[in-house]
């Protein structure tokens, strides 16, 4: 009897999953169907597509890269340390998951426009933060961050404080415990959250096209192929995009695959 039960829940488990998949799967498979091959070729032969999915490729590359640098030290304290506020500090990390895009984009915009609290003081000496790589790349940042945040925090929180102290109780400073233990057992997860931050990066447009119309990242340029010339004319450069950015995912969630296989042997 029990096992009859168990066999029901795995058949409406393997249902529920087989929806899911489906709804996931199939606008992505249709997409690439609904381009075609002669359309594929029209996309990889628009300059100007060229152009904008390098723009937001350079641009995810600094958001992610910013993250890493300013987000290791604050997912490590979060991590080994308790301190006044700390819900608080992990409550405005995770807001820029939950509020809308655009939202994030008018913020952005009344900071690092040309009348913002930061903007006005760069636009005194010529230096403008809106409209230009520096605005979409801080539109990416504050997107995706959390995504990388979260993950190396995972990380360092899976990793025994005591095997820092134990270095530290044999010479080493903090920081050179930190360097060759915490990091290397952590770089799996600091790996993964910084696939997750990249590809987030990649797929933002809400809060790029409110604070950077231009230069245009991708999927600014689809939207306006398609508010311009209409659904046929976006779906080639969609598909395009969409080819590039999940084989290079796929690249990389293999190597964090095969990396989460070495760790377990």
């Amino acid at each position: 009897m029990m096992r009859e039960r168990h066999d029901v829940i795995v058949l409406l488990f393997a249902l529920a999953a087989v929806f899911i998949i489906a709804m996931l799967f199939l606008p992505v498979i249709n997409l690439l169907f609904s381009a075609g091959f002669e359309g594929l070729i029209q996309a990889i032969r628009d300059k100007n597509a060229w152009k904008a999915i390098f723009v937001s490729f350079e641009a995810a590359f600094f958001a992610t890269f910013l993250s890493f640098i300013l987000g290791t030290p604050l997912a490590y304290l979060l991590a080994r340390k308790r301190f006044p506020g700390k819900n608080l500090v992990e409550s405005i990390i995770d807001l820029p998951i939950v509020i809308p895009h655009t939202v994030a984009g008018i913020a952005l915009l009344l900071v690092l426009g040309r009348n913002g609290l930061i903007g006005a003081s760069f636009n005194k000496f010529g230096m403008r933060l809106a409209d230009s790589m520096a605005g979409i790349v801080a539109a990416m940042m504050f997107i995706s961050a959390p995504f990388f945040i979260n993950h190396a925090r995972e990380g360092f929180e899976s990793v025994d404080p005591r095997m820092e102290n134990v270095a530290m109780s044999l010479g080493a400073t903090r920081a050179k415990a930190m360097v060759t233990i915490t990091f290397p057992l952590s770089l799996r997860n600091m790996f993964v959250g910084a696939i997750m931050t990249w590809a987030r990066a990649i797929s933002e447009f809400g809060a790029v096209i409110v604070i950077a119309y231009f230069p245009m990242v991708a999927p600014t340029y689809i939207y306006s192929r398609y508010i311009e010339y209409g659904l046929s004319q976006a779906i080639p450069v969609a598909a395009l995009l969409l080819l590039i950015c999940v084989s290079i995912f796929i690249v990389l969630r293999a190597i964090a695959e095969r990396w989460r296989r070495y760790d377990k042997d």
